[in-house]
């Protein structure tokens, strides 16, 4: 009987977490943290298209995700996220290429440099915004679209996730309007969690605390070290491969009653 519990288990498990014929896009997915949620989704059997910028990282990025060796099909394609059309006309090739989107994950964003608020230019202000909160916007609009016209004729399936930040909860100097558009993100996930779950669609925000990538390179000092990543409950940058697992999660019928939550992966440092 115990025996025939843990088959009866494991099949199921096996069962909700395949992503065979599932289809995730996933922007800013040639590097860092959504290179590591694309990897989690490549290897559970989903296809995966990914939206970057620069056409050698996107090119090297699905080199990598073929090399591991999983049967799902795998594109890239070049999008500025902060550009209406060209997000409009890349979605378009995205269902041209996958025939559905049922995943995505608006992961694009940039970083910048300690800038004291009453230093902050309107032009770095708005680039900021046009990227990690328009970007988000535009992104998860035309996604949101596809999957109401997909439900609507008896296929209701989507899931919507934000790649947001700590910095949405914690201040940080020198960063007013990166944590602007980290906490309006997370606003814009709640709200949709509410309003397009009747289509089968979730939302859920993702906060990664501190992970190495090309953002987090100029940080790699001394001081920082030992002023921040020590008080990392863990005593260490997170990587970037540890999205893995949430990617797939998301992405899979394991998590349908999972919807407006914020995740927190950064090593306990919010809880020190």
């Amino acid at each position: 009987m115990v025996e025939a519990l843990f088959i009866l288990s494991k099949t199921k498990h096996e069962t909700m977490n395949n992503l065979k014929g599932k289809v995730a896009l996933i922007t800013g997915g040639n590097s860092g943290i959504g290179m590591g949620m694309a990897s989690g989704i490549v290897k559970a059997g989903g296809n995966v298209c990914l939206w970057g910028r620069r056409k050698e990282n996107n090119d090297k990025a699905v080199d990598k995700l073929k090399a591991l060796g999983a049967n799902g099909k795998i594109e890239a394609l070049q999008c500025d996220v902060s550009d209406e059309q060209n997000v409009n006309d890349s979605f378009a090739h995205t269902l041209e290429k996958f025939g559905r989107v049922d995943g995505c994950f608006a992961n694009a964003g940039m970083g910048d440099a300690f800038t004291p608020f009453h230093k902050l230019t309107f032009d770095a202000w708005r680039k900021m915004m046009s990227i990690n909160l328009d970007g988000v916007f535009l992104t998860l609009r035309a996604a949101a679209n596809h999957m109401i016209e997909r439900a609507k004729n008896g296929d209701a399936y989507g899931r919507l996730v934000i790649t947001s930040s700590l910095a949405s909860r914690m201040g940080a100097a020198g960063g007013a309007h990166y944590g602007a558009t980290k906490s309006a993100v997370n606003g814009m996930s709640k709200a949709l969690a509410v309003e397009l779950a009747q289509y089968g669609i979730t939302t859920n925000t993702i906060l990664p605390g501190w992970i190495e990538s090309e953002m987090t390179d100029k940080l790699k000092f001394e001081k920082f070290e030992k002023n921040v990543i020590s008080r990392v409950p863990l005593k260490r940058w997170g990587k970037a491969e540890e999205f893995e697992g949430i990617a797939a999660y998301l992405m899979s019928e394991a998590s349908n009653f999972h919807n407006g939550d914020e995740i927190m992966i950064d090593g306990g440092y919010v809880n020190f």
